[in-house]
């Protein structure tokens, strides 16, 4: 029975972050229809709360790889390519959220990265659940397809239902917490979103009988009313979403919405189990030594209340709605006497949104190659290359840091003197 406390846990793992992340990148996503300062609201109003809303996925993978290995052997590598572009975006979301609001007013580069790093997070999770549903190529607990096989029509459907979803969170969130003009266009967005979100259960709840290549067991009674049940409850959680769009309270949407995705997961998990990998790869198959199930049942359980005590913390210490804090402005840069700084022209938004992209890809995959070459994995390149590699950053690093200190970047105290 040890096997079934870990696949509760990896559901809630799923449920929290879907539950979560998925308000946060929808907003990230809805930011790219705003304009200007808008941005950096929408980028302040997450900030608080989305790597801890994202700790959740790290969990979820925790629990797969120790009490349930069959499932992690089997889906990984079934789903690699879409999985290593969730990764980068989550990465690259980060950065842009982190370095906006730490920038000194809006910066349009990081704003449009943190957009559309929400925007490829949203549709590679869609691209990852339609894949693993739609059926993966398996024989003794081990992946035997190829590597674009995750790329079927029903994962395009399911990204895009994902996004979706994702973006009703999103507006749902704003109405909670904002006023003003973000309260109303969230308000006005929000009952579209949800028929847009209501086709998209549909379509993707009878098209899974086409794409899913197990068979459901309907006419079992018990998984039935299960599944049957918590199809009411999504949409009596629907019509409450519906009815409070636009109205106060604010909360009731946001609540609509959590419930009604808590409602999907369940009769998700109602129509599929024992099946966690479909055509065949059931819990009891997929599941780790008893020893292992144990150690990991006890371990996670008791880091679980702490995980729920930091999130409800962190939802009382930021409740209410959003304000902008002010900010005090930085004293003029210091300019040596008989020097003259000049101004750097700067770039357009979409040149800096690639070169960031770029040198954040290039650091990602040095550190992949490194691990790969100390490993005795790789032989195309030696650890001398990885060392000139990593001289070169850490050169240019210095660099600009010099170069910036000489501009009197980090001089924040003109009156003061150079000691």
């Amino acid at each position: 029975m040890l096997e079934y406390a870990t696949y509760a846990l990896v559901l809630l793992s799923l449920g929290m972050y879907v539950v979560l992340d998925g308000y946060d990148l929808g907003v990230g996503m809805l930011s790219l229809f705003a304009k200007g300062e808008r941005r950096r609201e929408y980028s302040e109003l997450i900030a608080t709360a989305w790597d801890a809303n994202e700790s959740w996925l790290v969990l979820a993978g925790v629990a797969l790889w120790a009490g349930l290995p069959g499932v992690y052997a089997t889906v990984l590598p079934g789903v690699y390519l879409p999985l290593i572009g969730l990764l980068l975006s989550v990465i690259l979301r980060g950065m842009g959220l982190e370095f906006q609001s730490a920038a000194e007013g809006y910066r349009r580069g990081w704003a449009l990265l943190f957009g559309g790093s929400s925007v490829a997070a949203t549709l590679c999770q869609g691209l990852v659940l339609g894949g693993v549903l739609s059926g993966l190529r398996q024989q003794g607990g081990s992946f035997t397809g190829g590597a674009f096989d995750w790329l079927t029509p029903y994962s395009v459907l399911c990204a895009l239902g994902v996004t979706v979803l994702y973006l009703l969170a999103g507006a749902a969130w704003l109405q909670d917490k904002t006023e003003g003009e973000a309260r109303e266009r969230a308000g006005l967005a929000g009952r579209p979103l949800l028929v847009a979100t209501a086709v998209a259960a549909l379509v993707l709840g009878f098209g899974l009988e086409v794409a899913d290549p197990a068979r459901f067991h309907f006419d079992e009674p018990v998984r039935a009313a299960l599944y049957w049940s918590a199809v009411a409850g999504a949409v009596a959680a629907g019509a409450v979403t519906w009815h409070g769009f636009g109205r106060r309270p604010d909360w009731r949407p946001f609540a609509g919405v959590v419930a009604a995705q808590v409602c999907g997961l369940l009769a998700l998990v109602a129509a599929t189990a024992p099946v966690v990998v479909p055509p065949g790869l059931t819990l009891q198959q997929a599941a780790s030594p008893h020893g292992s199930q144990t150690f990991l049942v006890v371990g996670v359980g008791l880091c679980m209340p702490v995980v729920f005590a930091y999130n409800a913390y962190a939802w009382w210490a930021f409740r209410g709605k959003f304000t902008q804090p002010p900010q005090a402005p930085l004293g003029p840069l210091r300019v040596r006497e008989g020097e003259v700084v000049r101004a750097r022209p700067e770039r357009g938004g979409a040149v800096v949104l690639v070169r960031r992209a770029v040198l954040t890809v290039l650091g990602i995959g040095l550190a992949a190659v490194s691990q790969d070459v100390f490993g005795g994995v790789a032989d195309w390149i030696d650890p001398v290359g990885v060392a000139l590699l990593s001289a070169a950053a850490l050169a240019a690093w210095i660099a600009g840091d010099r170069r910036d200190h000489r501009d009197g970047v980090f001089d924040l105290d003109p009156a003061g003197g150079e000691g």
